[in-house]
């Protein structure tokens, strides 16, 4: 077996999924709460309506992300994506033009199903088959993206929502998405390792690999009834609700005593943080590492933010900033992590679908944790107390499902 004297492609669909999350996450989960003061200030409809909405986006994305791998098998990667962007950008133009809210309900369901076509399944699947030693860096390079699309499009939508109006700035953003994407997908991503005649890796030796695991194959529903499977789509879930209730609540936490422009800087720090976090995991765990255990001691470095920010009572500013740093760290190998701990526990045919269903799993749960969080934060009155614990106690749950389900022997 001979590899291509071309150079490695893998590289390439790195670098390409990278802008797929920037678009992706940027459009579909940091736009979001701008979209819901978009709608609110220029609606009037009140802010529990439009944020049942957004909770609608999630559950819609929840359901489709789920099925990928089969419209994959049936239709490709590159169309199901690019089908997916195009129904993204018509239902954030659905959210500007709404006038009814049953209007903005609907487009939710375009926005939720076509963001996940973007999303952590996505870019899991973009990278996959080019990586099998050096997945753990590859994945954690491509993910990056999702940060850097919160970096750039939040205060991005503000600006030409304030400057242009929130349905010009959707089609304008929703037509960058549709060509810069569908560009991608077509000299990019559809190229498969086998077109150029290029193995794993670039290298002889990953290719020998690429057969996947030495484990029982789970067809089917077999899957859902593997401790592994269930304890990984727990641990992935439980963590990602801790971290996405509380950060839907930071800000408005730590504005108060930094004041919001200081507040701003501090949760934007957070976000460097998880590229910063996500960067050394994925380029520093070894290729044999147990992947649940760096899962949980990500966790543990959240939690040390989150008693950081408990024992400060939210008072003092170089004690928030370490507490938020901290908590950001974990914030990328929150969703990156999980796929790997499944590239290394199951088969090659069974990681292509158990990591779509660990997402539909972790987003249907998270979806709901704004939510939940804010209701904590009410019952509670003033201070985060409350939340700060909540915030531990399912880190600690996310962190024991993740060791239970190790496997031994």
């Amino acid at each position: 077996m001979h590899a291509s004297t071309r150079p490695f492609h893998g590289w390439r669909v790195v670098a390409g999924a990278f802008v797929v999350a920037v678009f992706g996450w940027g459009l579909g989960f940091y736009g979001p709460p701008v979209y819901l003061h978009a709608v609110t200030a220029t609606r009037g409809w009140p802010v529990a309506l439009v944020s049942a909405a957004i909770t609608v986006h999630y559950l819609a994305g929840a359901a489709l992300v789920a099925v990928l791998p089969r419209l994959y098998a049936r239709w490709g990667l590159a169309a199901v994506t690019r089908v997916g962007t195009v129904a993204l950008a018509v239902g954030l133009c659905g959210w500007a033009a709404s006038e009814e809210p049953w209007q903005l309900f609907a487009a939710t369901l375009l926005t939720g199903g076509g963001w996940v076509t973007l999303g952590a399944a996505a870019i899991n699947a973009m990278v996959a088959p080019w990586f099998v030693r050096l997945r753990p860096k590859a994945l954690s390079s491509a993910y990056n993206g999702a940060s850097v699309g919160g970096i750039v499009f939040s205060p991005l939508w503000v600006l030409l929502i304030e400057r242009f109006g929130f349905l010009t700035a959707a089609a304008a953003v929703g037509l960058a998405a549709i060509v810069v994407v569908g560009w991608l997908m077509v000299r990019i991503v559809a190229v498969t390792p086998d077109d150029l005649g290029q193995v794993p890796d670039g290298e002889i030796a990953a290719a020998t690999a690429a057969g996947g695991v030495e484990a029982a194959a789970l067809p089917g529903p077999m899957l859902w009834r593997d401790p592994a499977f269930r304890s990984l789509a727990a641990g992935m879930a439980l963590g990602l609700f801790a971290q996405i209730g509380l950060l839907a609540h930071l800000f408005s936490l730590i504005a108060g005593p930094l004041e919001p422009g200081l507040a701003g800087v501090v949760a934007g720090l957070a976000t460097v943080a998880a590229i910063l976090g996500r960067t050394l995991f994925g380029w520093l765990m070894p290729a044999g590492a147990d992947r649940r255990r760096w899962a949980c001691a990500s966790y543990a470095v959240q939690a040390a933010g989150v008693v950081v920010l408990l024992a400060s009572g939210l008072e003092g500013p170089v004690a928030i900033l370490l507490g938020v740093l901290l908590f950001g760290f974990g914030i990328g190998n929150a969703t990156s992590l999980p796929p790997l701990i499944a590239q290394a526990e199951f088969r090659r045919e069974d990681v292509a679908r158990a990591v779509p269903m660990i997402v539909a799993v972790a987003q249907a749960t998270y979806a709901f944790a704004p939510a939940a969080f804010g209701l904590v934060r009410g019952w509670s009155g003033p201070g985060a107390g409350a939340m700060l614990v909540l915030t531990l106690v399912v880190q600690a749950l996310a962190v024991v499902a993740f060791l239970a389900g190790r496997r031994r022997g």
